[in-house]
């Protein structure tokens, strides 16, 4: 089963989490913006820049990142987005109010990567500032879906060897040990971010599945001519 939203749902909801992490980013004093998050060495200002770079990016721009970054992706996406991080906040918060509708995608990504980005990344920044940004349920079940599924671009993260049960809504992946809780810690936690999660979710057996209920025994016959 998929649980892919549709085209023009999925930019809907890209639209309204970019406006509303540049609510919240505008909102920051100084010392927030220096917070670091659960992505590696960034802090919040390299997160906020690198989720404005992904529609902006031109195909020239990002070959000659890629090659400045010696062909490794990944540091090329880590160098990008501290570079981008010196501009000015304001700078920062502006660039991603002017992509909140936009359809541009990093170059060799689908519509959903950029879901899955902001959705995440979003996240990424309410937590290193201890602020509550709730994340669509049925949003995140298309991001954690895609982070199981995806083969191209090549999945970050390895996949847990457990069987993954969303308990806000109908999602379910893998097979062992059982780990249950919201989509939204789940997809927290398939990304590579165990510590955001931490008393979120439930690890423990597999629960057995409710079995069909008894059928009822007829009632004893009454001879006739007698009343019950």
């Amino acid at each position: 089963m998929t649980y892919a939203l549709g085209t023009d749902e999925l930019w809907t909801v890209v639209a309204r989490e970019r406006t509303s992490l540049a609510e919240l980013l505008e909102s920051l004093s100084p010392q927030e913006w220096e917070a670091p998050t659960q992505c590696g060495d960034w802090r919040v200002r390299d997160v906020a820049a690198h989720v404005t770079l992904g529609a902006r990016a031109t195909v020239g721009w990002a070959l000659r990142e890629f090659v400045r970054a010696r062909g490794n992706s990944d540091r090329m996406i880590h160098d990008t987005a501290v570079h981008e991080a010196q501009r000015p906040t304001a700078e920062i918060v502006a660039n991603l109010r002017g992509i909140a509708g936009s359809r541009r995608m990093a170059l060799g990504t689908t519509p959903r990567e950029s879901l899955l980005d902001i959705l995440v990344h979003g996240q990424d920044i309410a937590l290193a500032v201890g602020r509550d940004r709730p994340v669509p349920a049925y949003a995140a079940r298309d991001a954690a879906d895609r982070v199981w599924t995806m083969r191209f671009p090549p999945r970050p993260w390895p996949l847990p060897k457990a069987r993954l049960v969303a308990t806000d809504l109908d999602w379910t992946r893998g097979e062992g040990e059982e780990i249950r809780g919201p989509i939204a810690a789940l997809l927290l936690f398939l990304t590579g971010r165990p510590d955001a999660v931490a008393g979120r979710l439930e690890r423990g057996p597999r629960r057995a599945e409710p079995g069909p209920e008894p059928e009822a025994e007829p009632p004893d016959e009454i001879p006739a001519g007698q009343t019950a």
